[in-house]
């Protein structure tokens, strides 16, 4: 019989749901971090919420781990990147509300809404000049399922879409420019929001720093819906403070939950939100989509959907 785990609060609904799409399989749940490590001894299959060296030590059968997430870097540790076991992730089921967050978040800079927030709570009435996004340049770092959706609406709002991608063999119609990641430097000088969509590894880790923000304009925006370690935060600190980019729009950070202290927390010209960029009320239906699928596949022989390179972090 099939033994699958469950390392964290996976709703009944969605454990029934996997039930029915494999019959026959035995599925196990649990949060205790004690009890999880006793429980992958005999799991030939982990859905993971949490998977770690003292789990993977104790597996004896595991087989293949299905990541909840498109970012698998916690995962990463070298034990598992030297071994035999399949990692899969959640990629695809997260470029609808992540694009959505992206694009909020430059139209909150756009239209000063996070200002304007401020006046509704003072009872303030106080008129800004606002702008509009058509002929606007966005630059997006990282071209993947995320970054084309978000590439695909910044052009419905007319504006001129810069990307870098280490492929760039075929570029969408949307995207104006598509450069290799040599040409991060140019996107930076020449964009009015850059996003960034490039999944943790050890070649994007603290990319962006006190180098890269300051070749930005001065009136540019940096949006960050990826992983909060692509920033070097207290340089990007810096940089806001003194006026060397105009603001950035953040929901992942080095820390998180965010410390109250951080110095983010206080500045008018950076709007957060609490790494909420992928939430949706489809999130673990589609979670299970994705897993019935790939336990078919398992089960027959196939080749999984979302194989991760373990090496490459992707």
């Amino acid at each position: 019989m099939l033994r699958i785990l469950v390392s964290f609060d996976l709703d009944q609904e969605y454990v029934d749901r996997i039930r029915t799409c494999m019959p026959g399989i035995d599925i196990q749940k649990g949060t205790d971090p004690s009890a999880l490590v006793l429980a992958t001894a005999d799991a030939e299959v982990l859905l993971a919420g949490r998977f770690t060296k003292d789990m993977f030590a104790a597996a004896k059968k595991l087989k293949w781990v299905q990541a909840v997430a498109a970012g698998v870097d916690r995962f990463l540790f070298p034990e598992f990147v030297s071994s035999e076991v399949m990692l899969t992730n959640a990629r695809g089921i997260h470029f609808a509300q992540v694009s959505d967050h992206a694009l909020a978040l430059i139209l909150a800079f756009s239209r000063r809404l996070n200002t304007f927030m401020r006046y509704q709570l003072e009872r303030r009435w106080a008129k800004l000049e606002c702008d509009e996004l058509q002929r606007k340049v966005i630059g997006i770092v990282g071209l993947g399922v995320i970054g084309r959706e978000i590439a695909r609406k910044a052009k419905c709002f007319g504006m001129k879409v810069l990307a870098v991608d280490k492929d760039t063999t075929a570029p969408p119609s949307y995207v104006d420019e598509l450069f290799a990641p040599s040409g991060l430097r140019t996107l930076l000088e020449r964009s009015e929001f850059v996003v960034l969509s490039v999944p943790l590894t050890r070649e994007t880790e603290g990319m962006i720093g006190e180098q890269e923000l300051s070749t930005m304009r001065r009136d540019a925006v940096l949006v960050n819906v990826s992983r909060g370690r692509i920033v070097r935060q207290h340089e990007l600190v810096g940089a806001l403070k003194d006026g060397t980019i105009a603001g950035a729009g953040l929901d992942v950070f080095e820390e998180e939950p965010l410390p109250p202290d951080c110095e983010l927390w206080r500045m008018e010209n950076v709007i957060i939100t609490p790494h909420v960029a992928g939430s949706t009320p489809d999130y673990w239906t589609r979670i299970c989509d994705v897993f019935c699928e790939n336990l078919r596949r398992y089960t027959s022989g196939q080749r999984l959907v979302n194989l991760v390179d373990k090496k490459l972090g992707y």
